[in-house]
């Protein structure tokens, strides 16, 4: 790894904790998606630099997160935590009622008219923010030896897929919805997300293959049919995509893929293929990285980015196709490393995710495990 990157990202991710309230003064400003990128930053820094205060960041944070996203809101009339468990069993389960988005609005009441921009802002739960967060823990387990995550993360999968996931009725099919409320007890958005399953399905066998060498043993909750329902969600849906952000996680989902025992050959293949279309795809017809800082998201882009830093990391035999778009992740990085280029509107708008991802994109090992 070039040591200016290390550099950079620690740099950033030192701003990040001051910023955000993780150290300092500050009150703390949690959000999920971004808080699970972050976790994994401070784990890779850790690991890199062997400076136990980046554990410390990656711990205090966990934590924090708990206490903030598993609890009510402040503007709320109700206290403790989300879970509905007294204070004591919530310490021990921190994760069992799932953990909030972290949005700065109120989720929207049951009488409220549903506003597709409006809901962006709002707070409640998000599939897929919660398998990042399960991967997030999953991490804190690999590199600490703590199985306390893995477990928590696990019981954070069993709440997920009970109250996002259902069957429905006419079709027998079972589908996914996207967002739910923040107790989830009814569906804030019921359309499903294109990789959410697949999301899915990768996280919970790792969990499952985490916790297998669990010493807790049998006291840890299987997933063997969480992750069994999962797959055959997967397998009929459709997972090319010309989103950024998407392709970069369909690229991050199959080198997780090729990390886990005992590999699913038929959907590796369908995983590169779908990767492969993608890319094409993006780098044929999407001209957005071609436009100024002000008509760009940095987050989607850096998604990409993330992504085919997982290629680099791939056995070349298997991912030859896919390393002739190599040069799109080191564009996308040098565009929004340069400062001038974060002076706009979008970035300082989205600077915590924005700033957090662009640290994973330049020390990728944290998140993605393995070397390069």
């Amino acid at each position: 790894m070039v040591i200016d990157n290390i550099m950079q990202a620690e740099h950033i991710m030192q701003d990040f904790a001051l910023r955000t309230g993780l150290i300092g003064s500050a009150e703390p400003k949690r959000y999920l998606w971004t808080d699970a990128f972050a976790v994994c930053n401070f784990l890779g820094l850790y690991e890199s630099q062997k400076d136990t205060r980046y554990l410390d960041l990656a711990k205090k944070l966990v934590d924090q997160v708990h206490h903030t996203l598993g609890k009510e809101r402040g503007d709320s009339n109700k206290t403790g935590w989300i879970s509905g468990l007294d204070e004591k069993e919530g310490e021990a389960h921190p994760t069992i009622g799932g953990l909030r988005i972290g949005k700065e609005l109120p989720e929207r009441r049951p009488e409220e008219p549903f506003d597709e921009q409006l809901e962006w802002e709002r707070d409640g739960q998000y599939f897929h923010y919660l398998t990042k967060w399960m991967y997030a823990l999953s991490r804190m387990t690999e590199l600490t030896g703590e199985y306390r995550y893995n477990r928590w993360a696990i019981e954070l999968a069993k709440t997920a897929f009970a109250k996002f996931t259902y069957v429905e009725p006419n079709s027998g099919q079972r589908l996914m919805y996207w967002k739910m409320s923040i107790h989830l007890d009814r569906p804030l958005v019921s359309s499903m997300g294109q990789h959410d399953a697949l999301d899915g399905w990768i996280t919970y066998r790792k969990l499952q293959q985490i916790s297998r060498t669990d010493p807790a043993g049998a006291i840890v909750p299987d997933l063997t049919e969480e992750i069994r329902a999962l797959r055959e969600m997967t397998a009929v849906t459709s997972l090319a995509t010309a989103d950024a952000l998407g392709i970069g996680g369909l690229l991050s989902d199959t080198w997780f893929l090729t990390q886990q025992q005992n590999v699913d050959k038929a959907m590796l293949q369908k995983l590169l293929v779908a990767s492969l279309q993608s890319l094409h795809a993006f780098t044929t017809h999407d001209k957005s990285l071609s436009y100024p800082a002000d008509y760009r998201l940095a987050f989607r882009e850096l998604g990409l980015a993330i992504g085919l830093e997982a290629v680099r990391k791939m056995d070349q035999r298997l991912s030859e196709p896919l390393r002739r778009f190599l040069p799109v992740g080191e564009e996308i990085v040098a565009f929004w490393s340069d400062t001038e280029n974060q002076q706009n509107s979008t970035w300082q708008e989205h600077k915590n995710i924005n700033t957090v991802m662009l640290a994973t994109a330049l020390a990728p090992d944290g998140y993605l495990g393995g070397k390069r």
